[in-house]
């Protein structure tokens, strides 16, 4: 029997319209062999959550350039614990500072990429929290 695949959210919250960032990482992530569902842009939290459990996902990887990482990240958490997913990676990428990063991680946020990051650091990343939280769930 086949390993099941990894299965990665990407989206893009709120009203940021630049998702090159979000593009890139999606087409790296499924060249690493991980099955990956896109959005699209403008994605509300609920939006983004209700996917999540729909596709059965184990990682959101969120994308946000516009500044509103401190409102969006935590309320797609509250959001994904509200529907049962508290055990679903939240990671992603953008512009943000260390101290809202810090700040984040505090409340459950996993890593954060910024520019310029390599997409390998973001794919070693989320194997290795997979093969730490998820490898051998729901197999039989």
């Amino acid at each position: 029997m086949a390993e099941r695949k990894i299965r990665v959210l990407v989206a893009k919250p709120g009203l940021d319209g630049h998702d090159r960032g979000a593009k890139v990482i999606a087409a790296s992530l499924q060249d690493a062999g991980m099955e990956v569902i896109y959005t699209g842009l403008h994605q509300t939290p609920e939006q983004i959550a209700s996917t999540a459990l729909q596709e059965d996902v184990d990682v959101v990887a969120l994308s946000i350039l516009s500044g509103a990482h401190m409102t969006l990240f935590p309320r797609v958490k509250e959001e994904l614990d509200e529907r049962g997913l508290d055990d679903v990676l939240i990671t992603g990428g953008g512009i943000i500072p260390k101290e809202d990063i810090e700040a984040l991680g505090e409340q459950g946020i996993g890593r954060l990429f910024g520019p310029g990051s390599p997409t390998t650091d973001a794919i070693d990343y989320i194997r290795s929290w997979y093969e730490e939280n998820r490898a051998g769930v729901g197999e039989a």
